[in-house]
This record gives C-alpha cells, structure tokens and sequence, in this order.
C-alpha cells in the first residue's frame, strides 16, 4: 500500500487531479444509474406482479379438485400461462406453452403454501428462449383433491428487452459523461496550473542567477494563485534586499579590515628589515599591539551587529535608568587617564525615575556603551547622559558639546562604517551607531540624532517632541513595557 501511494505521489499534479476528478465522477455516475435502472425495474415488475396477481384470483376460482381449468378463456384473453401443482409439485394440469416441467421446486411449492411466490425463469443476460415472470399461490382449501398450488406466468420479452435497452443507454451516456469530464478537468487543471508553471520557470531563472526578476503576476485576477505569486515577489524582493545587505557588509567590512590588516603587516614587515635594540622591539610590539586591540574591537562589533540582526524577540526586560546610571558609574571608576570622559565634570547622568522596558540588560548595556564611545570619539566634554520617561516611551539622551555633525552625515551615520572624512584618523569603526539603531529597531523604538537644529529619525514613529539644545544629542525612545494587569 505505500510503495502504492509513492507511486501515486510521484505523478504529475495534474495527472493527479484528473485521475481524481474522473474516480469521482465515475462514482458518482456509477450510483446514479444502478438508482434509475433499480427504480424502472421495479416498476416494471410492480406492473407485472399486480398483472399476475389479478389473473391469479380469478383463475383460482376455476380450478376443478383434479387441476383442470373450467374456463381458460380469460387466460388467453391476457396472454398468460398456468400451471395446477399438487403438493409435491408435480404438474396436473397446464398449458402448452408453461408445459408439463414445473415451474417452482418442491421448496417453492411448499413455500407457495403458506404464501404468494414470485420468481423469474430464464436469464437476463444473457438474454434466454424462454423468459418468464411466475406468480404462485395456493388453491383455496374447499377445491378438495389434488390440486394445491397454482402458478400463472406471464412472458418477460418486452420487459427484458426494455431493460437491457435502459441499461445499454445508461453504459453509453456513463461512459460519455466520463470521458467528456475526463476531457474538460484535464483542460481546467491545465489552465488552473499554467500560472504555476509560468511562475516555476522564472522561478527557475531566478534560480540560475538572473536578478531583478519577479513573477509576472495578472493585475486583474486574485484567487488562491494569484496571491501566491504577490506572496513570492515580496519573498523574492526580502531576500534581494536581504542579499544586497550581505554583500554591502562583506564590501565594506573588507575595506575596513583591510587597512588595519595592512598596516600591522606593514609594521611587521618594518620591524624585520633590521637588527633592532629590545627597546625598539617593544615600542614596536605596543605598536602593534594598539593596532592588534583595534582589529579585536572592530571584529568584536561586527559579531554584535551580525548577532543583533539576527536575535529574535525575547521577553527580558530591564530598568533603563537603571542600567544608564550602572554603566555611568563604571566609566568614572574604570575609565583610563588619558579618555576624555575621565576628567572631573566631564560626564554626568541623571534619572527621573524608573523606565522599565522589554530589552534585556545586556542589549541596554551594548546601546548605551556604543552611545558614549561615540560621544567619547567624535564629540567633546561635557557628555550628558539623561532618562526621562515621556508619552508612554522612556527615553535616553546623551549629549556632548563636540563640533557635531553636517546634514549629509546626519542622515547616513547608521550605515554600517559611515564615518565624516576627518574621523578616519581617530579610533573607531563606524558600527556603533548602526549596531544602536538596530537595537533599538529590534526593540521597536526609535533613533534620533540630532546637531545644530536638524534632527533625524531612524525606526518607529514617536509622539515625542525633542527637548534638548543645540548640542548633538543621541536620543532613544524605546516602549514602556506595560505594568500587570491587576487581579
């Protein structure tokens, strides 16, 4: 049964519906005209019965105690024959064309006694010389002698006739309708799977490496096929986007890597030309060792963003002022001499009170290191680090009084490794700000980066008025998450 069943999977689709179709329709068919031939037999027969049954009741009276007939006339008048039975079902008397062979067996006969009997004599099919349809039923008791049971029996020609004719139409009409639904399922299952088909062979050009392409879908239709292929385009247009997202990271993650990676061979290279004394040994190790904690850094942001955009929604959450005030703390006890964050003043945070949101504490901890990297970098002291909650979304400045940042940075700078021309001297990657704003993307909130009066936003949209000054200002809105419904 399953090699049977794998067999039938392996025909093509349309194969598969026709052959469905036909089965179905066979059936049904099928059932229709063993109904219509049971309902004409058996109004035939009705007919025949009560036709034989009259003539039994008014024969019956006839019959003499020996088995003859008084007056047969009545029998030829309808065309019938009889037979007189004794109780061994022997024949008495009858007709020449019912002749002297019984026409029941002792079985019948004895069954005749107690009740009527009916039963055909000769075949249907095929057709037989001498077809007939037989009534039996015993004598009235005040006949006396031998006669016990009479049969009357009419000729089934007309009626057999007609049956085979009915059932000879009803093959042919069958067989007809099967092939003309047969027909018209395999031209409705090629036309229903002719789109199919269209959108597998662009599918497979797709596949072969043509871009751009996207399923030629009719404009003016939508059923089930149709809506497939809408499904498909923005199936096709996600992964294109997905895949020209790919290869712009690779692109430009192998421009950035490339430089560090040259300039540490290139060190090396220098260090080799000559005999060198252990103190300019180990000026060069420090040397390469900066550019040896660059290139962990900026491997170490490119696995934070990769994962990021790949996280899934979890349902940590975590105190936003909580966290900001934590890592705050850490940067004036931890921060080296030479940061600019380090000296007294230079960074300060306050908090108006607890912001609650569905990000778990380390994402918090990432934005908000990344956020003063940043301002560290490319901005200048003092930094400021606000938490305020506002429109039901807690919301996390920070800002620094550095030169800022012109219209066309602004509008770019959570591209991965965007960078202003002047900034490529100094340390950094250009992923902070992208690994930021997909955080807070993830999270369902929005980005603001903010200089000199121009504003822009990244992610969802926001009720939220800016309220700050001139100074860049990094904002962060991110959704409150919401308290537990009382019980």
């Amino acid at each position: 049964m399953r090699d049977q069943r794998g067999r039938i999977s392996r025909l093509p689709l349309r194969v598969r519906l026709v052959a469905g179709f036909s089965a179905t329709m066979l059936f049904v068919l099928t059932a229709a005209g063993v109904f219509v031939y049971w309902r004409v037999q058996y109004a035939v027969d009705h007919r025949l019965n009560t036709q034989l049954a009259k003539t039994a009741r008014v024969v019956a009276p006839l019959v003499t105690s020996t088995g003859e007939v008084s007056d047969d006339d009545a029998l030829r008048a309808a065309g019938d024959h009889y037979q007189v039975l004794d109780r061994t079902g022997q024949v008495l008397t009858a007709d020449k064309t019912a002749g002297a062979k019984p026409l029941l067996d002792r079985s019948e006969v004895r069954s005749a006694l107690r009740h009527p009997v009916r039963k055909d004599v000769g075949q249907f099919l095929p057709a037989s010389d001498r077809p007939l349809r037989v009534y039996a039923k015993a004598l009235p008791a005040g006949t006396g002698g031998d006669a016990a049971v009479l049969v009357v029996a009419t000729k089934r020609n007309q009626r057999d006739e007609a049956l085979r004719e009915l059932l000879g139409q009803l093959l042919a009409a069958g067989f007809g309708a099967l092939i003309i639904t047969a027909v018209v399922g395999d031209r409705l299952a090629r036309a229903a799977l002719k789109p199919v088909e269209r959108y597998r062979s662009q599918a497979a050009d797709i596949a072969s490496g043509a871009t751009g392409v996207r399923l030629d879908v009719p404009a003016d239709r939508d059923d089930e096929v149709t809506r497939l292929g809408h499904t498909l385009n923005d199936v096709l247009s996600a992964l294109e986007d997905a895949l020209e997202h790919e290869r712009r990271f690779v692109n430009d993650a192998s421009h950035e890597l490339r430089t560090p990676l040259t300039l540490l061979t290139s060190r090396v290279q220098l260090a080799l030309r000559r005999r060198r004394t252990v103190a300019e040994h180990e000026g060069i190790l420090e040397e390469i060792g900066t550019d040896v904690s660059r290139l962990s850094k900026l491997a170490e942001q490119l696995l934070a963003l990769g994962t990021e955009q790949t996280a899934t929604h979890t349902d940590d959450s975590a105190d936003l002022a909580a966290v900001a005030l934590r890592q705050v703390e850490l940067r004036h006890s931890l921060a080296p001499p030479d940061s600019p964050l380090s000296a007294p003043g230079a960074l300060h945070v306050a908090a108006s009170g607890p912001a609650v949101v569905s990000v778990g504490s380390a994402r918090l901890t990432q934005l908000i290191d990344n956020l003063l990297d940043n301002a560290a970098v490319h901005g200048a002291p003092p930094v400021t680090v606000e938490v305020d909650t506002t429109n039901g979304a807690a919301r996390l400045t920070v800002s620094d009084a550095g030169l800022g940042m012109d219209q066309a940075l602004l509008s770019t700078a959570t591209q991965r490794f965007a960078r202003a021309s002047e900034a490529r001297s100094r340390p950094g990657s250009g992923l902070g700000l992208s690994l930021v704003e997909t955080i807070v993307a993830n999270a369902g909130g929005q980005l603001r980066l903010c200089s000199h009066g121009r504003h822009e936003r990244f992610g969802a949209d926001f009720d939220a008025a800016c309220s700050h000054d001139e100074r860049t200002t990094a904002t962060v809105l991110l959704p409150l998450q919401p308290e537990p419904a009382q019980s």
